[in-house]
């Protein structure tokens, strides 16, 4: 495929979706629709859109795009991608346990802290990658500096799976342990109280669970409310927008909670080779998993800063 035909390619795909999206929003304004169905409806079709071309959801169905272009581009000026894993709370730098808001599994260490997760859709022996911030940062620096003035299109996987990994099961029980000793007190003066989670291993058995548990529930709660007049219609309603919530999140975290695979990082290691030679102060930019005892991390560093910087302001 010559320039042009790549230039033509890239302009079509852009003026499809661009198309696609502007005909469903006048659609939906000509229906007087609210702007949270707007919202869920135009989520739901960036989710549609993605799956047509192979991706889960819309966040890495955009990074695919954008690496895709970049890729096209590479004649014209070098490239380097940076694809980290889950990125958790700082493990030194500005301090130890910084944090910004919830990231993936934040949400989820959160809701337990406070007792309200007492289930999780993922197989407890599948290996979590993650790393923490300023690694990543430091990674984009010294990969900078490597390749500059270099005619270059190189990816670097920076993450944890291969050289130092951790699962599930081991990530809940330094949560357990944290939790157990030092328990969340909520605005009210409580104490939370936790127990070990219950683990489903496939979207099915947790599908049924939710189905018993709280599904069927519900939906007594639907008739009682109908033969009472409405009366329980602001409790039910309230139960139901947060069961939807709360499958929405795991439709959209299965990709994730449920993947088996390991990330060659070669190409991270040997920039950490490089960078060990050539830099005086390669220290100072460690990117290397491996330093970190994950049991240490969790329980005196990353929870600590998530309930300091995010829990605890909201």
């Amino acid at each position: 495929m010559d320039e042009l035909e790549k230039e033509i390619t890239r302009f079509d795909f852009k003026v499809q979706e661009m198309n696609l999206v502007e005909e469903k929003l006048n659609e939906l304004k000509a229906q007087d629709a609210t702007e949270q169905v707007i919202t869920t409806t135009m989520k739901d079709i960036g989710i549609e859109r993605a799956k047509l071309y192979g991706w889960p959801n819309t966040y890495v169905f955009t990074k695919a795009v954008g690496e895709i272009f970049l890729g096209q581009s590479k004649d014209h000026f070098p490239i380097v991608i940076i694809r980290p894993s889950v990125i958790t709370s700082s493990y030194k730098e500005p301090f130890p346990g910084w944090v910004q808001g919830f990231r993936t599994i934040d949400s989820v260490i959160a809701g337990y802290c406070k007792g309200k997760v007492t289930c999780l859709l993922v197989d407890p022996m599948s290996v979590f990658d993650m790393i923490p911030v300023d690694m990543v940062v430091h990674s984009m620096i010294v990969a900078m500096v490597a390749n500059a003035n270099k005619s270059s299109n190189i990816i670097y996987h920076v993450g944890s799976s291969l050289r130092n990994p951790i699962n599930f099961l081991n990530i809940h029980s330094f949560v357990f342990r944290y939790c157990t000793e030092k328990p969340w007190i909520g605005k009210d003066g409580k104490r939370a109280k936790v127990g070990k989670l219950r683990f489903f291993k496939t979207m099915a058995t947790f599908r049924m669970y939710m189905q018993i548990r709280f599904m069927l529930p519900l939906e007594g709660l639907k008739f009682v409310n109908k033969a009472f007049g409405g009366y329980f219609q602001d409790l039910y309603v309230n139960y139901n927008q947060k069961l939807k919530l709360v499958m929405r999140l795991v439709e959209l975290y299965e990709p994730y909670m449920l993947f088996k695979g390991i990330f060659d990082d070669n190409n991270a290691e040997e920039l950490r080779r490089i960078t060990r030679e050539r830099f005086v102060d390669a220290e100072a930019f460690n990117f290397d998993a491996r330093c970190i005892d994950w049991e240490d991390y969790i329980m005196h560093t990353h929870i600590p800063g998530l309930q300091k910087y995010v829990m605890m302001k909201r």
